[in-house]
């Protein structure tokens, strides 16, 4: 069994440095305990982050927010980056005076190509961050790095508000606002919510408009959104954890196995058991 890479679950209050070797963690999705940051040096490397492709080439900046799941489908053979991860709870203090919708545009748009002329910030806070974590004998080490991560951040705000716009980042028309809250509803109730009402009634609009602002902004209906989250959300615990089919179907609130069953291979084409043989780590 392979070791779950540490972007997935933190065994130190927090990591930085530069890799150059994706090979354990290719081809498997992982969710995130915590939170990381990710600098593209050189090569390139196709991901699938929370169901969306994406190309990382060099100088692309990858925020990845706590919950985020990840799978790093192939790279070059000098792929190579830096990187900075963190836990939830060191986000949640370094973050506090940004705005909600700030992070909800950063789940929608986690990578973004940087200028060669204005990558002095993050080499400077990789710089800082990967010497504090390698001096072991400070005494505000943790202090130091959660200072770090609201400077990244701060950058991170600086860049997107420059090269995105506050019309992108804020949203335009009422259906995109809709759509956006929609989309982060999902995130956080589809492991256990996921019937349209729900979400609809959370919205305060009827299940018929949801599904039309839907299919207008992405050609989907909003059940086809919730049911590939859900089935994300389960394909993850099938290949990166030992859990039993029945312990899945109880942890995402499935009525028993069975229902879990047929809501899988209704849309995967296979049961969960065969999922897992074939895809778990």
């Amino acid at each position: 069994m392979k070791e779950t890479p540490a972007f997935a679950i933190l065994r130190e209050p927090f990591i930085a440095g530069t890799d150059e070797n994706l090979s354990p963690v290719m081809h498997h999705l992982w969710k995130l305990e915590g939170g990381a940051i990710y600098f593209c040096r050189k090569g390139w490397a196709h991901a699938t982050i929370d169901l969306k492709d994406y190309e990382i080439v060099k100088n692309t900046q990858v925020v990845l927010l706590p919950g985020t799941i990840i799978c790093i489908n192939g790279c070059s053979s000098d792929f190579t980056a830096s990187f900075f991860e963190f836990p939830k709870e060191m986000f949640m203090e370094a973050c506090m005076r940004f705005e909600p919708i700030f992070f909800r545009f950063i789940k929608e748009q986690p990578c973004y190509v940087l200028p060669q002329e204005n990558t002095g910030a993050i080499n400077g806070l990789i710089r800082a961050t990967t010497a504090i974590y390698n001096d072991r004998e400070n005494r505000f080490r943790n202090q130091i790095a959660r200072n770090h991560l609201q400077s990244f951040m701060f950058d991170i705000y600086d860049k997107c508000y420059r090269y995105f716009g506050k019309h992108k980042i804020e949203g335009g028309t009422r259906q995109d606002e809709i759509f956006k809250s929609f989309v982060s509803l999902v995130h956080e109730h589809c492991a256990s919510q996921r019937e349209v009402s729900f979400y609809a009634d959370k919205l305060c609009i009827s299940t018929k408009y949801l599904t039309g602002i839907c299919k207008a902004v992405t050609g989907d209906s909003a059940k086809k959104i919730i049911d590939d989250f859900a089935i994300l959300k389960i394909k993850v615990l099938l290949q990166s954890t030992e859990l039993t089919v029945q312990e899945i179907a109880d942890r995402l609130h499935f009525p028993d196995q069975s229902y879990l069953g047929r809501y899988f291979k209704r849309h995967e084409g296979m049961s969960p058991k065969e999922y897992q043989s074939k895809y778990s780590i």
